[in-house]
């Protein structure tokens, strides 16, 4: 893979820069509640050496009932500063399954107009893997102040969302696995229906990955929406169960050279509990 500092960089490339003075990696593991772990505690046993957690239901809005919506401006910048990343930081960000929940920091990353983070292909996995070093002991801490120019371009709510499927104007994508795009397979959250927006494509984020947990590259990747339907010319919408996955095909869509892409926010867990809402079930 050609390692790229703004979306996604190897094992390799961060054993060779792990003591860079302005390099900042953090542990942005999140688990389904169904998975039965705890991401924290296994970042206290083990971790990337100078890794920080990266908290992804703290780092949040907690005015919403939703799950883990984007933090405001504010918030992120005082909890970030607080972990000693700030501006003129290069930022990797893994997790413990891959390629899951980090794309999901590294888009909110994005989000606030960090232009230097990057995903860790392959996580701690692939890290562990390739024989290198981990570590219990926590950080040695310092403030550093960061600048935040949130982009709004990259974040949809559900009105947006709402008037794409009505238009089809852009293409709306959804990571979750297939049974439950078609609503055949209950929702790990209770009280939300079957099925999916209407007019979305299902490209489970898994199709996106190799076996090794490591991203696809980028001709692969092209082949995976192609197959699913998608139609790359139009702006894309992703979209999953919370928010999580769906960054993993916006970080696909990036390393396929795609600029054009915003996440649905809410996704399946605020589109799925509105009864005005309409649905679609099966794989149409």
């Amino acid at each position: 893979m050609t390692d790229d500092p703004k979306a996604l960089v190897s094992t390799t490339w961060l054993a060779a820069h792990l003591k860079d003075p302005d390099l900042r990696i953090l542990d942005g593991t999140w688990f389904l509640p169904d998975m039965g772990r705890d991401a924290r505690a296994e970042y206290e046993a083990a971790h990337i050496p100078g890794a920080r957690f990266f908290d992804i239901d703290d780092i949040s809005d907690h005015r919403s009932a939703l799950p883990h919506m984007a933090p405001p401006v504010e918030k992120f910048m005082s909890r970030l500063r607080a972990m000693g990343v700030g501006d003129g930081h290069q930022v990797v960000v893994y997790d413990a399954l891959g390629i899951f929940s980090a794309a999901r920091v590294w888009w909110l990353f994005k989000l606030m107009g960090q232009e230097n983070a990057a995903v860790l292909d392959g996580g701690l996995p692939g890290w562990i893997a390739a024989g290198h070093p981990t570590e219990d002991t926590p950080p040695l801490i310092r403030d550093r102040h960061m600048t935040v120019r949130r982009q709004n371009q990259m974040i949809r709510d559900v009105t947006q969302v709402a008037a794409a499927s009505k238009l089809r104007d852009h293409e709306i994508i959804d990571a979750r696995a297939a049974p439950r795009f078609r609503g055949e397979a209950p929702e790990p959250r209770p009280g939300l229906r079957g099925g999916h927006i209407p007019g979305a494509r299902n490209v489970p984020y898994t199709t996106l990955l190799n076996e090794d947990r490591t991203l696809k590259s980028p001709a692969d990747l092209r082949a995976a929406f192609e197959v699913a339907g998608v139609d790359l010319s139009k702006p894309a919408i992703t979209s999953c169960g919370s928010g999580v996955t769906a960054a993993v095909i916006n970080l696909a869509l990036t390393r396929m050279g795609k600029s054009d892409h915003a996440l649905y926010d809410g996704s399946w867990a605020e589109w799925g509990a509105f009864p005005a809402l309409p649905i679609a079930t099966g794989d149409a």
